[in-house]
């Protein structure tokens, strides 16, 4: 009986690990069905599609742009000579005005009565110079003939020539009444803008509160900008090793932007470098003289400085969007003759309208992806589609945050 139950105990044991072993091999079975469809999937899927373009070198213009204002290349103080009452300002406050037009007038009352007692003064004096002369005519040939001494002779000429010396005196007092007096009609020195009146009608002028207005001329206009010292450095070091040739002589020709993005009709030349740097904020001044015809420009206005001239020989130029970020530093993803891809690290430039200056990583002849980039893994190979006509090149634009040109040709020449 107890040999029974044994055998019965086995035997279910037995038919429990069969049903064990039927359930794993049936997963497994799955498992493996399961992977090799999706290597099926995964070998059947297209491959990606990607636009490349081919890697050329070539001279390239550049330019460097900058946060710039405006400065008036002459301000005069207008600023009365003589104390006075002011008696009427003349010109419209804001107006552009010509050299020689007047802008205020002072009450010349005071001054035509000095005028008048000076020239009073003087023709007594050359009344009483000719009275002296008369009398000295007189008196040399009568001391020739001894018949005077020769004391009345010096006496005589003695007083002719204090009489003539005060003739000069009076002459130069009547000249000084004559220039307070054309003082009080006061005018611009130069052709340019005016600003409001610091003084009003029938105020008494002294040399407290002198200044009446200002006049700024408005062309030439000055356009000042400034460029750090390590952008000064970063442009010698690029003209060192040939990544930028600067226009001979340093002779940089100068755009002026405008707030709205269009570009000033005139150009400009840089003009002034500042011998020194700004020790509050370690820049470097340059300063571009314009040409401004009606006044279009404004002093202490906002604008960007572009300056054209240099150029990047042998130059590589890529699409920004081909240009991706990792966790090592910029990279582009590289096709080979299999049209497999691998990602290329490369050392980034300036920027180039939209394009970007590729200084290291890449040579000529070599495809990068432009399109199609994001979803690539290494060693993918991909199918080319062609690269729109529109998108092969780009308009040319200025390098953004670059070193500063003319800084070097500055500071050899000074």
């Amino acid at each position: 009986m107890l040999i029974t139950v044994r055998n019965k105990m086995c035997s279910n044991d037995l038919k429990s690990a069969f049903l064990v072993c039927q359930v794993i091999a049936l997963s497994l079975l799955i498992i493996i069905t399961a992977g090799c469809k999706k290597k099926d999937q995964k070998s059947s899927a297209p491959a990606p599609e990607v636009t490349v373009m081919k890697i050329a070198q070539k001279d390239t213009p550049v330019s460097f742009e900058y946060v710039a204002q405006t400065q008036s290349s002459q301000q005069v103080n207008i600023q009365a000579r003589v104390n006075g009452f002011l008696d009427k300002r003349v010109y419209t406050e804001g107006a552009i005005v010509k050299a020689g037009q007047i802008l205020f007038l002072m009450d010349k009352k005071p001054f035509q009565v000095q005028v008048n007692g000076a020239a009073a003064a003087l023709a007594r004096q050359k009344a009483a110079m000719e009275t002296a002369r008369l009398n000295l005519e007189r008196t040399r040939p009568l001391a020739a003939n001894n018949a005077l001494s020769k004391k009345d002779l010096d006496d005589a000429t003695g007083a002719f020539e204090a009489s003539a010396a005060a003739v000069d005196q009076a002459k130069a007092q009547l000249e000084t009444a004559q220039l307070n007096l054309s003082y009080c009609t006061i005018t611009s020195p130069v052709d340019g803008i005016t600003s409001a009146a610091l003084q009003q009608d029938g105020s008494y002028i002294n040399v407290v509160n002198s200044q009446l207005t200002t006049v700024s001329v408005l062309s030439p206009i000055w356009v000042n900008f400034s460029i750090s010292e390590q952008d000064i450095q970063n442009y010698r070091e690029q003209i060192a090793r040939k990544l930028i040739i600067p226009p001979l002589g340093g002779n940089y020709e100068v755009e002026i932007i405008l707030v709205d993005g269009s570009v000033f009709s005139r150009k400009g030349q840089i003009t002034f470098a500042a011998p020194l740097y700004n020790p509050q904020t370690g820049t470097f001044l340059l300063r571009v003289t314009v040409d401004n015809p009606g006044g279009v420009l404004r002093p202490n206005q906002y604008v960007k400085a572009r300056l054209h001239g240099a150029v990047r020989p042998n130059a590589i130029l890529v699409p920004q969007r081909a240009v991706q970020q990792g966790a090592k530093g910029h990279f582009v993803w590289v096709m080979d003759k299999g049209n497999k891809v691998e990602p290329r690290p490369v050392a980034v430039g300036d920027w180039y309208g939209d394009e970007w200056f590729i200084t290291e990583g890449l040579r000529p002849g070599e495809q990068v992806v432009v399109d199609g980039g994001l979803t690539l893994q290494p060693g993918v190979t991909v199918t080319v589609k062609p690269l729109a006509a529109n998108a092969e090149s780009t308009t040319s634009g200025a390098a953004q945050h670059s070193a500063g040109p003319n800084a070097n040709q500055a500071h050899k020449s000074n």
